[in-house]
Formats: structure tokens, sequence, C-alpha cells
């Protein structure tokens, strides 16, 4: 029977055992917490360094995985400027006209057998990794909306064109579609 009257607050007796106990309990989530963070501080490090490795991995697989995205082009397929033509001399705004046969004008993204989109190679004096999507740079302008005619402003001076297919992800096909490297001169 409760000793206290109706309404007193309750006390609760403390006897050295609660009293140790509450301190074990204290102590123990203290041991935890600097184990926790011991750990914490000593993997993190080598988390760091295995997401590096995977990472590293991952871009040394790249032209593995690319090369599983290749498409098939046939033999006859053929891709070719239709203006401007070899040694003409242009203003600094023109247009050049894109040709292509054997094959069907996709835009980048439609995973369509046959198919592939126009890469214009500007003064580039290396093909790019034929394997590998190729990257959008001053020298290599993409068309992935199936373009078949840009307006270029180039300087003054003598550049080459060049035209590449490529497929759905801007990987060349298996038989590279490229055309003949043209010369113009702009004045």
């Amino acid at each position: 029977m409760n000793s206290q009257p109706p309404g007193a607050a309750t006390t609760y007796s403390t006897t050295p055992t609660y009293n140790r106990i509450i301190s074990m309990n204290y102590s123990l989530k203290l041991v935890l917490q600097r184990i926790s963070s011991a750990i914490y501080h000593w993997a993190k490090p080598f988390a760091i360094l295995a997401m590096s490795l995977i990472l590293i991995e991952l871009c040394n697989l790249s032209p593995v995985l690319a090369a599983g995205q290749l498409s098939h082009a046939p033999e006859t397929a053929k891709v070719y400027i239709i203006s401007p033509t070899d040694g003409q001399v242009v203003p600094e705004e023109f247009t050049v006209r894109f040709g292509l046969s054997g094959m069907r004008i996709a835009p980048a993204g439609t995973d369509k057998a046959g198919t592939g989109h126009h890469h214009l190679l500007i003064d580039l004096d290396e093909l790019p990794e034929l394997t590998e999507p190729l990257a959008a740079t001053a020298h290599i302008k993409h068309f992935g909306g199936g373009q078949s005619e840009t307006t270029l402003n180039l300087p003054p001076g003598e550049h080459t064109l060049q035209l590449l297919l490529a497929n759905y992800t801007h990987v060349p096909h298996d038989n590279p579609v490229l055309s003949e490297k043209i010369s113009i001169t702009v004045k």
C-alpha cells in the first residue's frame, strides 16, 4: 500500500545497486559512442579509397561498355558532303549540306537498326576514338536531331570538313561510315 497522501509526488528510492546500473549504462553508452566514432574515422578513408577504385575501374570499362553499344553499318553505307565541294572558296558564314546512302537518319537516342546521325569534324587532324561516344567539341559538331545541313561561321583561312555517322549513343558504327575529308578556303 502506498504510504503517500493522494496527489503527492511519487518518489523513487535510489539504492547503490540502482546507481551502479545507471552509471554502467552511461559508461557503456560513452564507450559505444567512442567505438563508433573510432570506426567511422578509421573506415572513412578506406570507404573513400574503395569508391575511388570503383570509379577508376568503371572509367577503364568505358571502352568495353561502349563496344557493347556498337551498331552495325552495312559495307555499302556512305556519308558525304554535298556542299561545299573540295577546294571551294566560301564566305565566313556558309551552309554545309550532308548526304547519306545505304542507311537512314534517326535522332540520337533512337535505337533502330540501319540508322545513325551526323557528326561534322572541323579541322580535325586525327580521327576520334571510333569505339567510344564522340565528344561534343569545337572540332566535333553533333547533329543528334537528325539534321542534314548546318550553317557554319569560320574564320578566314584554310579549313577541313569531314562527316562521321554515329549511332543512337554517339558511337560510330562497327564499319565506320566516314566521308572523304574536304578542304575549303574561307574568305
